[in-house]
């Protein structure tokens, strides 16, 4: 599977495709100008008829490949916006649950429409970068008042982003039938979440500093092409979608797995997805919102039906009530100083991130 990013070698930064035994340095092997940018941005842009001549060439070109050791991975696009859905039915499920036990878990406008809000495109940050714990207010069980400090409920999100090549027009919505034609490809996404912080906060407007502090993606892009092969059936979705976002449903079946502290704790898939991308992408412009390239749009945490398919800590833990069990007998409801967390996608490569202590 080609996938693409950017890495330094030589004082230098450039466009190179994943390979076997290390990376294709596509400037030297295919001379076009877009490969010789510290970004993918302007190879992305040039739309699917460039996407599909630059992945044919780059099957075929023969060198000069790069060992991971002799290269510096780097951020492999600009964001220019970041938007993050809700998409897992069962994550939207089991959040409900946890929180609303008495009542219905989903809200009454989730099977109607993709749920979203829109991210900070300054803090999604390349696999390996560290992740700062984050301070803000909350309110602590129990307490009298809401208090100031480091997040004592950090967690992460496994997701799939998608990466947005082909820009839109402003006012004009993008129909569902052509929305992947502005999709470029897919990167692995971890949604660091202040979950303590976020809870205090996000009402009535939703997610703010509990969200914003940081979002790790993968070096590696991959083109929808690549990933054609892995794209299956998905249930039905009832009630029937309005016309703007109807589809035959569908999803990428991509095995996903987070490994915490060397352990692997959880394995799931994309197939798991209520909501595609083309409906993300039609209902994001449905009001005449423009995308840019380097829009980064995110999946929400991507969860299973069981417990060791759940894409976060606060389901794997529910909510801290059954601490996930790590060899050594040590045990984890949310992040410690020092973790590190390893999420990893089926031709996508991993995101790598560890915790260092806050510093408020």
């Amino acid at each position: 599977m080609i996938a693409y990013g950017v890495f330094r070698e030589g004082g230098r930064a450039r466009v190179g495709a994943r390979v076997e035994g290390g990376v294709l340095d596509l400037a030297a092997a295919l001379g076009d100008e877009a490969f010789h940018a510290p970004s993918l941005n302007g190879f992305m842009a040039g739309g699917p008829s460039i996407w599909r001549e630059a992945h044919s060439r780059a099957r075929e070109a023969s060198g000069p490949v790069l060992g991971l050791d002799e290269v510096e991975l780097l951020m492999p696009f600009e964001v220019a916006d970041y938007v993050d859905f809700f998409s897992s039915l069962h994550h939207a499920s089991n959040m409900g649950g946890m929180f609303r036990p008495d009542a219905e878990p989903l809200l009454p406008n989730w099977r109607h429409l993709p749920v979203g809000y829109h991210g900070r495109a300054g803090t999604v940050v390349p696999s390996g970068t560290p992740i700062v714990r984050p301070c803000g207010q909350r309110w602590a069980p129990g307490a009298d008042a809401p208090s100031f400090g480091p997040s004592v409920r950090l967690d992460i999100e496994l997701e799939l982003g998608f990466v947005i090549g082909v820009a839109s027009e402003l006012g004009m919505p993008v129909p569902i039938d052509r929305a992947l034609d502005h999709v470029f490809g897919l990167v692995l996404v971890n949604d660091w979440s202040a979950r303590d912080i976020q809870a205090w906060e996000y009402q009535p407007l939703g997610p703010f500093l509990g969200k914003s502090f940081a979002t790790s993606i993968s070096h590696w892009v991959a083109p929808l092409t690549e990933v054609e092969g892995h794209r299956v059936p998905a249930g039905a979705q009832e009630p029937e979608p309005l016309p703007y976002l109807r589809e035959e449903p569908w999803a990428y079946d991509l095995a996903l797995e987070v490994e915490l502290n060397g352990a692997v704790v959880a394995r799931t898939s994309g197939r798991h997805l209520y909501w595609s991308i083309a409906q993300q992408v039609a209902h994001l412009t449905a009001n005449g919102a423009s995308m840019r390239t380097g829009d980064l749009l995110a999946t929400g945490t991507i969860s299973g039906p069981e417990r060791e398919s759940h894409g976060s800590l606060i389901e794997l833990s529910w909510n801290g009530t059954e601490p996930i069990e790590l060899p050594g007998g040590e045990t984890r409801s949310f992040l410690e100083d020092g973790d590190e967390v390893v999420l990893r996608g089926e031709g996508l490569g991993e995101v790598r991130g560890r915790i260092d202590p806050a510093r408020c």
